[in-house]
């Protein structure tokens, strides 16, 4: 796509932003409600294929396009972007690893969103170290039979299909040689999906355990066709999660941000406006500053991706930063609204709650910090 097209969509995702969701974000999420009418605006847009290639029938559109239009979505609700991210996830998955066959019986439905993905890595003991998931998968005639649980999986009721991680060979060495990925359709034999999880934020969308009890999955489901290379396949698609959340981030921050500046302006005490004392105006600038620095970090990191290279190191980077920047700007907004900032009625308390998320999903910023530190060591040899 060209970049007038781009901008045409930058624009239209705003647009659906303040007519469709910033109204109405904070009904939703304090009721912890999915938001049915949203969900069909994305769909609408074509945002369920958004990066999806065009010869399947989504938008094709750049990382670097697509982190903007995440930014977008999380300025009005960062919860959106969650719904997304978790289903193209499993389109990149299947993308860049999936057979022909594979290709061409998932990708067309979920660019529509008529099939609607995520991803089941995580398990109540195994979060950052993938290595450790206990799933497993047997091969017995056509099927596999997979069996074991996920904790913390986002579009696990109102999706219709995820790529489960499991083990083919659980005696492996080392452990992730082990691992396989499959496209789990959803069916009256499962997997079962658990009660929503009662979360500080992120609320609306639907955050479950799932349980793998005995399924059989079609052996044709394999992601790739063969046993072993799941963990290569969810790694590199792990990198487009962390673009994500960190665009997450920045749009969250620059909605806090925006909050912040605009009643700044408004309120006055001693005489003139809040904004006119030295105390606001440092917090002011260093709000605007660290949105604008984890904007173009983000920027970075998807320029990285689209050209091909490795960017665990940008997409860590971008990801520990702007989530640390959205956190810390969330609270100096409330402190520049005061008592406002804590109440209901404005945004920026359900700001500060889903700040935190970003800090913790796709890999906690401690394990980002690990991983920036050993590939930094990689590329700077003594």
């Amino acid at each position: 796509m060209d970049e007038v097209q781009d901008r045409d969509i930058i624009a239209a995702v705003r647009g659906f932003v303040e007519r469709e969701v910033i109204p109405f974000a904070s009904d939703f999420e304090h009721r912890d409600e999915y938001p049915h009418p949203m969900v069909a605006g994305l769909k609408s847009l074509g945002l369920f294929g958004a990066t999806i290639p065009a010869e399947h029938g989504g938008l094709g559109l750049s990382f670097a396009t697509y982190a903007r239009v995440m930014e977008e979505l999380s300025r009005g609700w960062m919860s959106l972007a969650g719904v997304i991210n978790s289903h193209l996830i499993m389109a990149f998955i299947i993308t860049h690893h999936g057979t022909a066959a594979q290709k061409e019986y998932f990708l067309p439905a979920m660019a529509r969103g008529d099939k609607r993905g995520g991803l089941a890595l995580t398990e109540p003991h195994a979060g950052s170290d993938v290595q450790s998931i206990r799933t497993t998968a047997v091969r017995r005639g056509d099927d596999y039979v997979l069996k074991g649980s996920k904790m913390f999986i986002t579009n696990a009721r109102n999706g219709t299909m995820l790529a489960v991680a499991a083990k083919t060979d659980p005696l492996a060495k080392p452990a992730y040689a082990g691992i396989s990925m499959f496209a789990v359709e959803k069916n009256d034999a499962g997997p079962a999906v658990g009660a929503n999880l009662k979360k500080l934020g992120y609320k609306g969308i639907d955050t479950c355990e799932v349980t793998l009890d005995d399924l059989a999955v079609p052996a044709a489901n394999l992601i790739g066709g063969a046993e072993g290379l799941g963990f290569k396949q969810v790694m590199s698609a792990l990198e487009v999660g962390r673009i994500n959340v960190a665009a997450r981030a920045v749009g969250v921050g620059q909605a806090a941000f925006e909050t912040a500046i605009h009643y700044a302006q408004q309120r006055t005490a001693f005489g003139k406006p809040i904004c006119e004392h030295q105390a606001v105006q440092l917090l002011l600038a260093d709000m605007g500053t660290g949105v604008e620095a984890a904007r173009l970090m983000v920027a970075n990191a998807a320029r990285k991706k689209d050209a091909g290279e490795r960017c665990d190191v940008e997409a860590g980077m971008a990801k520990l930063f702007a989530s640390e920047a959205c956190a810390k700007i969330s609270l100096d907004a409330m402190r520049v609204l005061g008592g406002y900032g804590f109440m209901q009625e404005f945004p920026v308390e359900r700001f500060y709650r889903d700040a935190p998320l970003m800090m913790i999903g796709e890999g906690t910023n401690e394990i980002q910090a690990l991983v920036i530190a050993r590939g930094l060591l990689a590329r700077y040899p003594a």
